[in-house]
């Protein structure tokens, strides 16, 4: 396992300049405060400390870099850890990193027999959905794991239901702030919500107040604009689900013994994360994420065929991209 100085040395060896930059529409500038200054939160989605190798590793990185950047506010996007005991000191550390620091509901989140309320309860988060104010900032944190999906058939429930949608509305419709909307699954993009289009034209009602909406889950690296709103998919701090199909051992055999699931995925070398930048004076929302490598074999390299070989060099990769709107 790395330790916390090869840790610091690979981040800034393998940081990138990685910056994304869209202008802030008028009508949602208008929202801001008159003496609103910059706005800095720290986002990580998808650790998945019970399967990646060294959470200790990259959850320290994020938090030591999170620190030096005097972030505003931390967020984690889901698929976090299962709140068993042996996990309980990363949901603490992360509780206790910031002030203002967020938890999203994840699907992996669940694993292991925990409900929904017994999760948001020990990561200490208000509802499994939620509203809160930080630095004139509206944050709505949405949960992508309701049940009822028309089309559900198995596996993990992905869908957003109307009591759900109905507070979505209720929100936006008597927000005063600009709007960052927050989930653990896609709305747009790759792999999203059963109900994508309903959940993306509710939100485009409100498009003059929404900043941009974010998601993890997908594991890729992806910004689209769908009905006036501006989706930006944050890859995973880890890794690439391949699945049993293309089991492999991308690192030593004792190592995949101590982490059996291992094998089912395409670990990154070092933890990716990002910086949201939020400035109203210069009117702009400047995302600056993180670069690493593959450790062993791409999933391209495997065969990997859910997602199209043209996908996957644009979005399967072990980074937060250079990306300039």
């Amino acid at each position: 396992m790395k330790t916390e100085n090869t840790s610091r040395r690979n981040f800034l060896k393998t940081s990138s300049a990685a910056v994304f930059t869209l202008a802030i529409p008028d009508s949602v500038l208008s929202l801001f405060s008159p003496t609103q200054k910059t706005f800095k939160i720290g986002m990580i989605t998808d650790l998945h400390v019970d399967i990646i190798h060294d959470p200790d590793t990259r959850l320290n990185a994020f938090l030591n870099e999170m620190k030096k950047e005097e972030v505003d506010a931390l967020i984690q996007l889901g698929d976090f850890a299962i709140p068993k005991s042996e996990n309980m000191h990363y949901i603490q550390a992360f509780n206790q990193a910031h002030s203002n620091a967020f938890h999203v509901l994840g699907n992996h989140d669940m694993d292991g027999g925990y409900s929904r309320e017994e999760v948001v309860k020990e990561y200490g988060m208000p509802y499994n959905y939620y509203s809160t104010e930080v630095n004139d900032i509206l944050l709505l944190v949405l949960d992508g794991n309701d049940t009822g999906s028309p089309s559900y058939k198995s596996g993990y429930h992905s869908y957003i239901g109307p009591e759900q949608q109905a507070w979505i509305r209720e929100e936006l419709t008597k927000a005063k702030k600009p709007v960052l909307i927050i989930s653990h699954q896609p709305i747009a993009g790759i792999y999203t919500i059963d109900n994508a289009l309903e959940i993306q034209g509710l939100l485009s009602e409100f498009s003059d107040k929404i900043l941009l909406a974010v998601n993890g889950h997908a594991h890729v690296d992806q910004y689209i604009q769908v009905g006036g709103i501006n989706y930006l998919h944050l890859n995973s701090a880890s890794y690439y689900w391949v699945g049993e199909k293309l089991a492999h051992l991308s690192l030593s055999a004792a190592e995949h013994d101590k982490n059996p699931s291992l094998q089912f995925t395409c670990p990154y070398s070092d933890v990716l994360f990002g910086v949201l930048i939020l400035d109203p004076n210069q009117k702009t929302i400047t995302l600056k994420g993180k670069k690493a490598q593959w450790i062993g074999p791409s999933p391209l390299e495997l065969g990997y065929s859910i997602l199209s070989p043209e996908m996957q060099k644009q979005h399967v990769n072990p980074q937060i991209s250079d990306l300039r709107i």
